[in-house]
C-alpha cells in the first residue's frame, strides 16, 4: 500500500519515477519497485528520503487514507501520456495551447 501511495504523490506533484529518485537521492529501480509491491518494506531512511523530496512528513506518508491528499488514480495509458509531454520539455501553457486549438480545429471543421 505504501508503494500505491508513493505513487500517486509522486503523480499528484508531477514528478516522474527519475525525478523523485533524483530529488530523493535513491535508485530509480528500486523506488519503481517499491511503487509496484504491494509487499515491498521499504527501510524507515528510503521513506524519510521520500518524504522530504515530497515536501511532507513521513508521518503523512505513512498514513492509511490516501484521499487526504485528493489524489485519484490514472490509468497506466493516461500516466505514461503525461509522462511523455512532461518528458518533452512541454509546458503546461504549450499543453494548454494545443488543446485549444484541437478544439478550434474541431470546431471549424465542422
Amino acid at each position: 500500500m505504501i508503494g500505491h501511495k508513493i505513487h500517486l504523490l509522486r503523480i499528484k506533484n508531477g514528478l516522474s519515477i527519475s525525478e523523485l529518485a533524483k530529488r530523493a537521492d535513491v535508485s530509480k529501480s528500486y523506488l519503481s519497485t517499491v511503487e509496484r509491491s504491494n509487499d515491498s518494506n521499504p527501510s524507515v531512511q528510503f521513506l524519510g528520503k521520500i518524504a522530504r523530496a515530497l515536501h511532507i512528513s513521513i508521518d503523512d506518508l505513512l498514513q492509511e487514507d490516501v484521499l487526504t491528499y485528493g489524489v485519484h488514480a490514472l490509468d497506466s495509458e493516461w500516466e505514461e501520456l503525461l509522462n511523455e509531454i512532461k518528458e518533452s520539455n512541454m509546458t503546461k501553457e504549450q499543453f494548454r495551447d494545443f488543446i485549444e486549438y484541437k478544439q478550434w480545429v474541431k470546431k471549424n471543421s465542422l
